[in-house]
C-alpha cells in the first residue's frame, strides 16, 4: 500500500509540473488541460475512496502551492471528486475508450459545479467559470478526449500504482 501511495504521489509531482511548468505556458491553448483530475480519477477508480481522496488531496495541495488561486480551493475540489470517482472502485470496465472519456467529461463538470457554488459563497476570492466560453469548452473536450490516453499511460504503471491489479489472461 506504501509502495503504490508513493508512486502515484511521485506520478501526480510530475503532472503538476508538466501542468504548471509546461502547459500552462503554452500560448496556443485557450485552456490548460486538468491533467491532475484525469490522475485522480485513474487512482480513484481503481483504488476505491481512500486512495481517491488521498491522491485528490495531495494533487490538490501541489497544485495550490504552485497557482494563485485560494489556498485549499484545489485540495477541496480534488479531494471530493476523488471521493466521488471511488465510489465506482472496480464496478466500471476502464479498458475502452467510451467510458474513460465520459468519466472524463463528468468530472470536469462536477469539478466546474463545486468551483461556482464555491465562489457563489466567496465572491471575491473564487473565478467560476464562463459556461459555454471557449476556455471552459476546450477544458471539457481536452480532458473528455485526453481521459483515454492518459488512462492507457498510468496502465503502464498498473503492477505498482494499483492495489490489486487484476491479471488479464
Amino acid at each position: 500500500m506504501l509502495k503504490s501511495f508513493s508512486v502515484s504521489s511521485l506520478i501526480i509531482l510530475f503532472f503538476v509540473v508538466f501542468e504548471t511548468a509546461i502547459l500552462s505556458n503554452l500560448m496556443v491553448l485557450p485552456a490548460v488541460p486538468d491533467l491532475l483530475l484525469i490522475v485522480t480519477l485513474f487512482v480513484s477508480v481503481h483504488n476505491g475512496r481512500l486512495f481517491g481522496v488521498s491522491s485528490g488531496f495531495l494533487s490538490g495541495l501541489f497544485l495550490d502551492f504552485l497557482s494563485a488561486s485560494p489556498f485549499g480551493l484545489n485540495c477541496l475540489l480534488r479531494t471530493i471528486i476523488g471521493y466521488v470517482a471511488g465510489l465506482f472502485n472496480k464496478t466500471l470496465n476502464m479498458g475502452g475508450i467510451f467510458l474513460p472519456i465520459l468519466i472524463g467529461f463528468l468530472a470536469t463538470l462536477l469539478k466546474v459545479l463545486l468551483v461556482g457554488m464555491i465562489s457563489f459563497v466567496f465572491v471575491d476570492s473564487v473565478v467560476s467559470y464562463t459556461l459555454f466560453s471557449k476556455e471552459f469548452l476546450f477544458e471539457i473536450a481536452a480532458n473528455s478526449l485526453l481521459t483515454p490516453l492518459v488512462f492507457k499511460f498510468l496502465n503502464l504503471f498498473s503492477g505498482v500504482i494499483l492495489l490489486n491489479p487484476e491479471k488479464v489472461s
